[in-house]
């Protein structure tokens, strides 16, 4: 919501992802001369399943920042060539130690077509949450990969804060995934009603992260490409185009 006097000082962006991953937009918007509110309504807890036998695998596949870290967490290993759904996900797979990195600069189906087109005959790894947002196997199938043989390997999981609440004013929220969507459309009814929500803008990463909002009668602008420079180029264009000052 937007607050009296809320016109002389600089747009409040909600931040709903969880920690560590908040503060790296945070500081973008402060470059942009927002003021950035890390709030999240997910807590990431990683996991410790055992680690196959890395040398059955031609490569591993990322989905997340969060995939990357909980995996690189489990073993010292960084040999197997790595495909990250995004630049952001291979910068952090690069930053583990990874030495190998391939990026479909897009989303899970971008994924797919740049494993398929590289990849036949061989096992994929793929780290990822106990819930994934997407369904990588079926991205593969439809990708029409030859071959390839996914093993999913659960090493994190996200789940609603216990104490998840909007902040007490704010002028726009950023949605960085369909959980994180799903999380806020549950607070719509309780304690985020229609009318708190007027004149604020919510930015999604993708239509995925859109849908859930959508569902509960809210018009999320939707970034282009789902990557955070293109999140936050549409935030600041959807705040620009608000009837009400900011």
């Amino acid at each position: 919501m937007t607050a009296p006097g809320a016109a002389d000082q600089s747009p409040r962006v909600w931040i709903t992802r969880a920690q560590p991953g908040a503060s790296r937009p945070a500081a973008r918007l402060r470059g942009m001369g927002f003021t950035p509110l890390i709030q999240p309504l997910l807590a990431v807890e990683t996991l410790s399943p055992p680690v196959p036998d890395l040398d059955r695998f031609a490569a591993l596949a990322f989905t997340s920042r969060n995939g990357v870290a909980a995996f690189a967490a489990l073993t010292s290993r960084r040999d197997r060539p790595v495909f990250a759904v995004g630049d952001a996900t291979a910068q952090a797979a690069r930053e583990a130690g990874f030495v190998a990195v391939r990026s479909a600069s897009g989303d899970l189906t971008a994924l797919a077509r740049r494993i398929a087109a590289e990849l036949s005959d061989a096992a994929l790894l793929a780290p990822q949450a106990e819930t994934p947002a997407g369904d990588l196997a079926a991205a593969l199938a439809a990708a029409d990969a030859r071959a390839v043989s996914l093993h999913p390997l659960n090493v994190y999981r996200t789940a609603p804060t216990a104490a998840a609440a909007p902040p007490e004013a704010f002028d726009a929220v950023l949605i960085h995934s369909p959980r994180a969507a799903q999380a806020l459309a549950a607070l719509v009814p309780v304690s985020l009603p229609a009318a708190r929500l007027a004149g604020v803008v919510i930015a999604c990463i993708s239509p995925a992260a859109a849908a859930p909002l959508s569902a509960v009668g809210l018009t999320p602008a939707v970034a282009d490409a789902p990557d955070e420079a293109t999140l936050l180029a549409t935030l600041k264009a959807a705040l620009g185009k608000r009837d009400t000052p900011v």
